[in-house]
């Protein structure tokens, strides 16, 4: 899916943002089909099962959509199309196989996931309607566990492929200060306008740092949440804790905490996003 456009989207029924919704996920499904075929074609049985797994996952969201849509009395969602192309394949269609690992095809689908995640948080934002805005919310509820799930099949495949593994546990109150002061550093050398939105994630990183100083998480992450290494550069670290809040969300030992993990996973998604328009 693009980046957002300033203008945000405006449903007038539910009935048309769930027939958003449902060509979103048939578009994902058409285009991980067609990637599966083309790595078949060309000798890459290992990799059109990575696309084929990701089709079964795509279809399954399509599922959840209908029934909504049943649910709701809503009829023939697919007879509305989206306004404009939302999957993006990032190139692996074109791209010789060679080049291509499950790594790579499991982030692009991560990527394409936390974009559908920031649309429907979009959305939501500035829905015309209660009905809207819950049903934007409940869409983004839902695309935040996609995230979680196709970013650990990836960190499956990196360690895999890479064959290394962490030997220390992961420490979220020191990653978070390491992106803090990467996010205020990029910023004293940016235009004026744009450094204020880095600005912006650097206090929230701060303030998630606070908070759990505040009240640690009771729950201990695994050694091979996130990547391998020690990252510093502003795109690794935002992955990474976002891997462990994502973690947290799923195995919060209250619900009050896995609320706070889910925030705070949402915030990260939305420094991604920053970061990676910025090339930070």
């Amino acid at each position: 899916m693009p980046a957002m456009k300033s203008e945000p989207w405006h449903f007038d029924t539910l009935r048309d943002m769930l027939a958003i919704a449902a060509s979103m996920e048939k578009e994902a499904i058409d285009g991980y089909l067609e990637l599966s075929a083309r790595m078949s074609a060309f000798g890459r049985p290992d990799l059109a099962k990575v696309f084929d797994t990701l089709v079964v996952e795509e279809t399954g969201h399509l599922d959840k959509v209908r029934e909504w849509s049943d649910a709701s009395g809503t009829v023939d969602t697919l007879t509305v199309c989206a306004r404009e192309t939302q999957f993006d394949d990032e190139g692996a269609g074109i791209v010789a196989p060679e080049l291509l690992s499950a790594y790579r095809a499991f982030s692009m689908a991560v990527r394409n996931e936390e974009r559908a995640f920031m649309f429907w948080t979009f959305v939501s934002a500035h829905a015309q309607s209660g009905e809207i805005r819950h049903a934007a919310e409940r869409m983004a509820r839902e695309e935040l566990g996609h995230v979680a799930k196709l970013r650990s099949e990836r960190r499956r495949a990196f360690h895999l492929e890479r064959k290394k593994a962490s030997h220390s546990r992961p420490d979220l109150r020191i990653l978070e200060d390491r992106l803090s002061r990467r996010l205020e550093a990029t910023a004293e050398n940016t235009d004026p306008d744009e450094a204020e939105i880095v600005r912006e994630h650097c206090r929230a990183s701060r303030s998630r740092m606070t908070s759990m100083e505040e009240r640690a998480f009771q729950v201990d992450l695994p050694l091979d949440v996130g990547m391998t290494g020690r990252p510093d550069a502003a795109l690794p670290l935002s992955e990474h804790i976002l891997d462990c809040y994502l973690y947290l969300g799923d195995h919060a030992a209250t619900e009050q905490d896995a609320d706070r993990a889910q925030d705070f996973a949402a915030q990260l998604i939305s420094c991604i996003q920053t970061v990676r328009r910025f090339a930070l």
